[in-house]
């Protein structure tokens, strides 16, 4: 049995070698094991849907992590085979999709997660949130409700997550912090970034009281397709996934396509006709896409019955209005690489 150290460089490599989510590399790693898939792609003999993924990074020799983790800076690498800090439940369902008629998600092949908590206790906060998503230009309507939510479900002991993006998400989180509540933020970037830059003091409070969560190696920068692919963390983690307040071509409702891949329940909080912030959430409530939230009991009702044994979602059908959720190819993720988002 190889020792935990060679396992845990093998996923760090592995994980910094593809743009996730890379379906086919992790299908390969589950297959072959991390020490010999790592020296697989390594050496360039791995099939031709791996090499997609992989071809342009596989000779990387980075080691910045053995910098960045360590309990002593609050930053933790969490993987498969450290099965007491491994959220196991929320990742396997990401590769359930299947079932449900939607395609391979991928899971993560490890987890940087940045905690003043005891990494045991990650699973269980990973497991179960209420997620509230929504427009970074909300309105005072979108960001009150967000707050209250937060509020309310920390006060009923739910975690509340979300991407911390400004607008709803981070009103969300403030209102559970502001409870006493735990809160969790799952990052498009590196774990040693604060992003958006604005929030670096909420995202140490979450930190403090949560997890600040990634997927994606220290180092790596902020950009558009790496929040389209951390929409399935955010998914698989939250049991419930609210859209507080988005407009027809927000974000926010690929993460809810996403949710429904995922099997969660989707829930979207009406708006004014007038408001075109209200007006994704509105669709999504027209086409019978989500439930309405129309009071905190409303969702702590949803939220109780994914709970339940066998539970699943009431939202398998119809499918959500076209959104794109098309990722980069690999081969593109250098690009996107040059191009923070602020």
């Amino acid at each position: 049995m190889p020792d935990l150290d060679t396992i845990r460089s093998a996923r760090i490599y592995l994980a910094r070698v593809a743009e996730p989510p890379a379906p086919a590399l992790a299908q390969f790693v589950a297959q072959f094991g991390p020490i010999t898939a790592a020296e697989r792609v390594r050496a360039g003999d791995v099939p031709d849907d791996v090499a997609a993924e992989t071809r342009h990074r596989r000779r990387i020799t980075d080691a910045r992590d053995a910098d960045f983790c360590g309990a002593s800076r609050g930053i933790h690498l969490l993987i498969p085979e450290h099965t007491d800090t491994w959220p196991a439940a929320a990742m396997d369902a990401l590769l359930r999709t299947a079932e449900h008629g939607g395609p391979p998600l991928g899971a993560p092949l490890a987890l940087w997660a940045r905690t003043d908590l005891d990494p045991i206790a990650l699973p269980e906060l990973l497991e179960s949130g209420v997620a509230l998503l929504g427009a970074r230009a909300a309105t005072s309507y979108g960001e009150t409700v967000a707050a209250d939510l937060g509020h309310d479900l920390a006060q009923q002991g739910i975690t509340v997550t979300s991407g911390a993006a400004y607008g709803v998400e981070g009103a969300g989180l403030r209102g559970a912090l502001m409870r006493g509540g735990r809160a969790v933020a799952v990052l498009g970037c590196g774990i040693d970034r604060d992003y958006p830059h604005g929030h670096r003091s909420l995202l140490a409070d979450v930190a403090a009281h949560g997890v600040v969560l990634s997927e994606y190696p220290p180092g790596v920068l902020p950009a558009r397709h790496r929040f389209m692919a951390r929409n399935r963390l955010l998914a698989a983690i939250s049991s419930v996934v609210v859209i507080v307040e988005a407009g027809v071509r927000s974000g926010s409702l690929a993460a809810a396509n996403t949710a429904r891949m995922v099997n969660r329940t989707v829930m979207a909080v009406p708006g004014p006709i007038t408001s075109a912030t209200s007006r994704g959430t509105n669709q999504l409530l027209h086409d019978h896409a989500a439930t309405a939230v129309t009071s905190i009991k409303d969702v702590l009702d949803a939220h109780r019955e994914a709970a339940q044994p066998g539970s699943a979602s009431v939202h398998t059908a119809p499918a959500i209005r076209a959104v794109a959720t098309r990722l980069p190819a690999d081969e593109h993720a250098q690009v996107f690489d040059a191009e923070p988002v602020d």
